[in-house]
Order: structure tokens, then C-alpha cells, then sequence
């Protein structure tokens, strides 16, 4: 039978080890948390830096253009999530850009404005526009680029970036600068034609545009120093981090006969649909009708 007093006494015995085990978890924490490895690295706008796109300087020692430029690189930089993923996704799809890039005379850190229009995810705008470069279906068609219920190219990396050339290139000639093509492509070619007109003015740092058109050339600038200087952002990615690109799990088949079923075409090369879908997602449907005369290229695994 246990006392009152035995009932009083265990508590008090039991205080001095209570009060220990407080003080050294107290104690871990605070060394914990004055570890090099949780502090959090300030991030910090350089304006001494000289920053450029496609070769065209930002002239920092404007007030207008310094703050702007702050703005997007902060932001960006403090979007840790979206930007770490990112980073990740430039390892699948970078390497294709630049050689169509190159291979077409645009400078290749324009790869920099699919991060800004898609976050390169092969997604749907509300508005309808799709793919890494975010082509609306006109415009897709425009430049030669398949989009119909069955096809639609604007999915397809490689004939998509072919059209961003061709488009981009288009709109240099047609401004004379490469900044103020990157605008168009936001705004649109009508737009900034009137743009031209009523402000007299072929230079983009000199415009008065929407807010995101005003921000959208500073924002493929951040991404571009943030992505090109990662470290000095706070962002350590090892080369395992970066998504593989397909190229080293499929092949190229060529494929010039209707297909009924995507499903029994995928099973016949040892793939799920879904994986079928992952590596050609310009397939809209279920099955594939091919017209006499044309040609498909179907990427399937190795």
C-alpha cells in the first residue's frame, strides 16, 4: 500500500532529472540552431553586376530598370520550391533547346523564356495556350505546327522550339531587338506594333507596357543569373539532382499507318499507355489516324 507521503516524495525525486533533461535539450537546440548548416543564406541583389540577354545590356544605372531587375531576381530566388524544381527539369529538356536554338542563329539563353512561360511542364494556359513555349493553336499553326484533336505539336518539344525560332526570329526582324521581341511575345506582334506607334519608341526600357509585360523580359533575366549562379542564391544542386532527359531511355520509331489502339501500340514495346503518353505528349487520343503520305516519329523505350 502506497503513503501519501511516498506519493509526494517519487515526484520530488524525479524533479532533478526532469530539470536535467530540459537544460539538454535546451542545450541541443541552441547548438543546433547555431549551426553553419541552418543558417539561412541572405540573398541579396548585386547592382554592380553586369547583366545581360540575349547580348542586350540592363542599365542598372537607371533607377527605373535597377529596381525592376531587384525585383524579379528576389522574388525568384525567395520562391525556393518552384525555382528548385525548376532547376531540376532544365537537365531533360535544356540540351534539345540550345542545339535548335544554335542551329537557328537565336541566342540559346532565350531557353530561359520557357522557364517563364510553362515552368517547363507540358500544361494548358486558361487561355488555351500550350506546351513549353505556350503557343496559342493559331499561332502553333502559323508556324507550322500540327494541332488537331488527335496531334498537337505545341506538346512537342522538339518541333515546338522549331516554332519559337521561327517566331522569335520573325519579331527581331520585324523590332530590331531582341528585348523588345521578347515583349511582342508576351503581348502579342499587334500590340506592340501599336505600342510603337503611339509612343514612339522601339526601345523596351523605354516603354510603358502592362505590369506583365513591364516585368516579363526582367523575369527571364532573374531566372537566367539565378539559374546560370545557383550558389549565390542559396540553390546547391548536385548533377544526380537534374532530371534525366528521355533521349537515353527511347528510341525513334517511324510510323506511317494508322494506329487503332495507343494502348496495344505502347504494350507491343513492353510500356504502359501512361508511359507511352510521358514520351510523346503531342498524342491527344486514343489511337492515331495517319493520313497517306505523312509520317510520324513515336518515342518508345530502348
Amino acid at each position: 500500500m502506497t503513503t501519501k507521503s511516498s506519493k509526494v516524495l517519487i515526484p520530488l525525486l524525479a524533479l532533478p532529472l526532469m530539470v536535467g533533461l530540459v537544460l539538454l535539450f535546451q542545450s541541443f537546440g541552441a547548438e543546433k540552431s547555431n549551426s553553419s548548416d541552418d543558417t539561412p543564406i541572405e540573398i541579396a541583389f548585386n547592382p554592380n553586376k553586369t547583366y545581360t540577354l540575349a547580348g542586350e545590356s540592363f542599365d542598372l544605372t537607371s533607377f527605373d530598370v535597377l529596381e525592376r531587375l531587384e525585383r524579379e531576381v528576389l522574388v525568384n530566388a525567395h520562391w525556393t520550391s518552384a525555382t528548385t524544381i525548376n532547376m531540376k527539369r532544365t537537365g531533360r529538356y535544356f540540351k534539345i533547346m540550345e542545339e535548335i536554338l544554335e542551329a537557328n542563329g537565336v541566342p540559346t539563353d532565350l531557353k530561359y523564356l520557357a522557364v517563364a512561360e510553362s515552368n517547363l511542364e507540358m500544361k494548358a494556359s486558361p487561355a488555351g495556350a500550350k506546351g513549353l513555349w505556350q503557343f496559342m493553336s493559331a499561332t502553333g499553326r502559323e508556324f507550322g505546327l500540327e494541332v488537331s484533336s488527335q496531334v498537337d505539336e505545341r506538346l512537342h518539344v522538339e518541333k515546338s522550339t522549331q516554332a519559337f525560332c521561327d517566331k522569335i526570329l520573325a519579331d527581331k526582324e520585324k523590332f530590331g531587338s531582341w528585348l523588345t521581341a521578347i515583349a511582342a511575345y508576351n503581348m502579342g506582334r499587334g500590340g506592340m506594333i501599336k505600342v510603337l506607334d503611339r509612343q514612339g519608341t522601339a526601345n523596351y526600357f523605354e516603354m510603358n507596357l502592362s505590369d506583365e509585360t513591364m516585368r516579363y523580359p526582367f523575369r527571364i533575366m532573374a531566372i537566367k543569373e539565378i539559374f546560370e549562379h545557383p550558389v549565390e542564391y542559396g540553390f546547391i544542386l548536385d548533377d544526380s539532382d537534374y532530371y534525366n532527359p528521355f533521349d537515353g531511355l527511347s528510341k525513334t520509331i517511324e510510323v506511317n499507318a494508322s494506329i487503332p489502339s495507343l494502348s496495344d501500340f505502347a504494350a507491343s514495346y513492353n510500356m504502359s499507355y501512361r508511359e507511352l503518353k510521358i514520351l510523346n505528349p503531342w498524342l491527344r487520343e486514343h489511337k492515331l489516324d495517319v493520313k497517306p503520305g505523312k509520317t510520324y516519329g513515336i518515342q518508345v523505350y530502348k
